[in-house]
């Protein structure tokens, strides 16, 4: 069965406005999202696409799409395939997230989230919650040892080469981003 929020969507968004009235209910819905002034063009089983104008309330100090402010769209991404994609019977919850800077965006953002190996809801039960949770943390714990115990002291040399207009998508020193992204 589908969730309300699935059902909403499939009655708008073919309806002129509808999918800039659906994701202006989104966000009244889940406020924070509203600085990103999402625009969610597309949900559908096991995908979504949502876009985020360049605009000042999203960008940092130089000029850029903030991070956090990339990452507001992608959990509202994630957030959308989860409303079409899980059964109205189960529930969801986000528990973590992963974000690299490989490139700075100097205009607006386009956030596609796709869930390719989708699993068989009905065998999962509120049994299966605990260990896939611990699990999620667990990964998420041993992520956070291993930057802890990096013998190499930070740096701004990736910061610096960055701002500088220098930095290479591959230079492992580069902690925000390279030029020339999208």
């Amino acid at each position: 069965t589908d969730t309300s929020t699935y059902k909403m969507w499939r009655t708008l968004s073919d309806k002129p406005l509808g999918k800039l009235a659906f994701s202006a209910a989104a966000s009244l819905k889940a406020p924070y999202f509203a600085s990103v002034t999402p625009y969610i063009s597309e949900i559908e089983y096991g995908r979504a696409v949502v876009h985020g104008p360049k605009w000042w309330f999203v960008q940092n100090h130089i000029g850029t799409f903030h991070v956090i402010a990339a990452c507001n769209l992608a959990e509202m991404a994630m957030g959308m395939l989860a409303e079409a994609t899980v059964p109205a019977t189960h529930r969801w919850i986000p528990v973590g997230m992963n974000v690299r800077y490989p490139a700075k965006s100097t205009g607006g953002m386009t956030v596609t989230a796709e869930w390719t190996e989708l699993p068989d809801f009905a065998s999962i039960s509120d049994d299966d919650f605990l260990p896939a949770f611990r699990e999620a943390m667990s990964s998420q714990r041993a992520e956070v040892e291993k930057i802890a115990d990096d013998p190499d002291a930070p740096t701004m040399a990736g910061p610096a080469a960055f701002a500088a207009g220098t930095a290479a998508p591959t230079d492992p020193a580069t902690v925000v981003g390279a030029p020339g992204g999208p």
